[in-house]
């Protein structure tokens, strides 16, 4: 039997799968990235700053997971990449709500480079809480925060 004898509808079958494969290998697209959080957990800087400024009636836990709480607003947890600061963030999370939305944020560097937000996160994913984010600091805190003149904490 070759290919060519295979019926049309299912040789056709086949092709497609064969070409989405190529596709998602080539371009990435169904392939994992590692990361703990999808697209729509990513909350963008001018966002939040909105939510600071204008805050809604439910606030969302802020909490910084890398070396300064510089966000106005945030509680500081410590870089989550070190134990004691991992288990400070499950004791802090602990008491709270696990429907209450948790934006968490590091800022030290690019995502692709930083050590505290996927322990971080995976935290919260292990948690349960039902609305955790990240915020979208795709440079650093200083390039996607502080340059813009969003708000930062009294005295930082």
């Amino acid at each position: 039997m070759t290919f060519f004898s295979v019926p049309f509808n299912v040789r056709n079958a086949m092709i497609k799968t064969l070409f989405l494969l190529l596709l998602c290998s080539a371009g990435g697209a169904c392939l994992q990235t590692g990361d703990p959080w999808t697209p729509a957990e990513l909350v963008e800087p001018a966002d939040l700053a909105s939510m600071i400024r204008h805050p809604p009636a439910n606030p969302p836990l802020l909490i910084c997971v890398g070396p300064s709480g510089l966000i106005k607003g945030s509680v500081d947890a410590g870089p989550a990449h070190e134990e004691p600061n991992l288990a400070r963030l499950r004791q802090l999370l602990g008491k709270e709500d696990r429907n209450r939305e948790v934006i968490i944020y590091c800022g030290c560097c690019p995502f692709s480079h930083c050590p505290n937000i996927r322990p971080a996160f995976s935290v919260l994913k292990e948690l349960h809480f039902t609305h955790p984010r990240l915020l979208d600091l795709a440079h650093n805190i200083r390039v996607d925060w502080i340059n813009p003149g969003y708000p930062v904490q009294e005295g930082k």
